[in-house]
């Protein structure tokens, strides 16, 4: 199964590319989707657009896994996040890829095994689960890679209840 993980944002997007198989994962690729700050928001919500085209023109997963928006007191940054998630799950759409969700908490959960870790823990584990030398930067990057790893998981975890559900018919 080849993952795209991605951290919502609009002035940076984080993704990563995973394949999974057997247990055992392969980076093929991460990175950060940047968009300048004197730009107009819909240029560079055009930017990621094209960019996460791009990606996924040259990686072609099958699933994208994205960060569910969380609740934040900037109402103006909820918005922009929200409008960037638009942008970027029309995109996966246009491309024909399965698009799933994650929170926090259940990104936290899967790599960490524990949901109130801190970013830091979820980081060096999704160094390690990779066998990477170092945390991916920007965090954008790191947390993308740690939603493909999420998911990755959580479909593991469904393929074996469906299967020990047909054993016991």
């Amino acid at each position: 199964m080849r993952v795209l993980g991605i951290d919502p944002g609009y002035a940076i997007v984080g993704y990563g590319v995973l394949d999974y198989n057997s247990s055992k994962f392969k980076v093929l690729d991460f990175g950060a989707v940047k968009t300048k700050a004197g730009e107009s928001f819909p240029c560079r919500l055009q930017h990621i657009f094209e960019s996460l085209i791009k990606v996924i023109d040259l990686w072609q997963p099958e699933v994208m896994a994205i960060e569910k928006v969380f609740h934040n007191t900037n109402a103006k940054t909820v918005m922009d996040v929200s409008q960037a998630r638009g942008v970027i799950i029309l995109a996966a759409q246009v491309k024909g890829l399965d698009i799933v969700e994650y929170t926090p908490l259940q990104v936290k959960q899967s790599v960490v095994g524990y949901g109130r870790a801190d970013k830091k823990q979820v980081q060096e584990m999704t160094r390690i689960i990779l066998k990477l030398n170092e945390v991916p930067k920007p965090d954008d990057t790191a947390d993308a890679l740690a939603l493909a790893i999420c998911h990755a998981h959580s479909s593991s975890a469904s393929q074996l209840i469906q299967r020990a559900s047909r054993m016991s018919l």
